[in-house]
């Protein structure tokens, strides 16, 4: 254990527990602090990682501290103030992000890092909370070339297939575009089975025909397995997908654009999470279209 890095981590949500024992399997020193989720913070607990009572004192124990939060509120409020990351840092500290933030915030956040001599990198994840329990993630990065070379192993350890994207704020960016994608393709597949309901038509029959052409791919799949086999195969709320439609939106207006295909997807799933749905999973939005079908 004396070789590898310190880690302290932030964000024991349904990815990052995962990475958390994906890490502890691989004997990394673990520091970490609990946000919301008590189950996750034991079980770390129990295999060795330590809880702090703040971020600060993550910060002070680690040389890599990483996040995982949901939002980008949340990422600076563990970032900033007395208690908080940057309060912690003595310089020379790498601070990963792996949630969805916005590059506008990502930025401020590096300033302010950097300026305690510390670096700062944008690293979002594809794929689901059980690839990161096997090291299986994608992982996007921003950062310097020279951060990404020297947290290469690290994010090798958690990842399947990792890119260097580009300077900071480009993983951010970047996944703000797959996410856009993926929740409007999601949205529509769900929308497709529960329209075929409506008209008469079998849904595996109308996935076969699709899945034929052109638009067969992993989201189709996904969403088929929740709309004709019920098994959920995406771990992804409907309230952090449209949370991330959103700051697609909002990331379209930071450089001079107005969003036109992410409108449709963005209002869907916030009447979905109004009508009480928030906690669901993208995929059950096959179910949510059904009920608002046959209301």
């Amino acid at each position: 254990m004396a070789d590898k890095p310190r880690i302290g981590f932030i964000g024991l949500g349904l990815m990052g527990s995962a990475m958390v024992q994906r890490l502890l399997d691989l004997d990394y020193p673990m520091t970490i602090v609990a946000n919301r989720s008590r189950p996750n913070v034991e079980a770390a607990v129990e295999r060795g990682a330590t809880e702090v009572a703040s971020a600060k004192e993550v910060a002070a124990a680690s040389d890599i501290i990483m996040l995982c939060m949901d939002t980008s509120a949340n990422v600076e409020s563990r970032m900033f103030g007395a208690d908080g990351v940057i309060a912690g840092l003595s310089g020379g500290e790498t601070i990963i992000d792996f949630g969805t933030s916005l590059p506008g915030s990502t930025k401020k956040i590096a300033a302010e890092v950097e300026a305690k001599g510390a670096h700062y990198m944008d690293c979002p994840l594809g794929r689901t909370p059980s690839h990161g329990r096997k090291g299986e993630l994608n992982i996007m990065a921003g950062g310097a070339k020279a951060d990404f070379d020297r947290m290469k192993p690290v994010l090798d350890d958690l990842g399947e297939n990792v890119f260097h994207i580009g300077p900071l704020g480009a993983g951010h960016t970047v996944k703000l575009i797959n996410n856009f994608f993926a929740m409007t393709t999601a949205c529509a597949m769900s929308e497709a089975f529960a329209m075929a309901d409506k008209a008469g038509l079998d849904r595996q029959t109308l996935y076969d025909a699709m899945s034929a052409g052109p638009l067969k791919s992993g989201m189709m799949d996904w969403i088929k397995a929740q709309a004709i086999d019920r098994e959920i195969m995406l771990a992804f709320s409907v309230t952090n997908a449209g949370k991330d439609v959103g700051y697609y939106a909002q990331m379209a207006k930071d450089v001079g654009v107005d969003s036109m295909m992410s409108d449709c997807a963005r209002t869907t799933l916030a009447k979905a999470k109004d009508d009480g749905w928030g906690d669901k999973m993208v995929p059950e939005m096959v179910d949510y279209f059904t009920e608002k079908f046959s209301g």
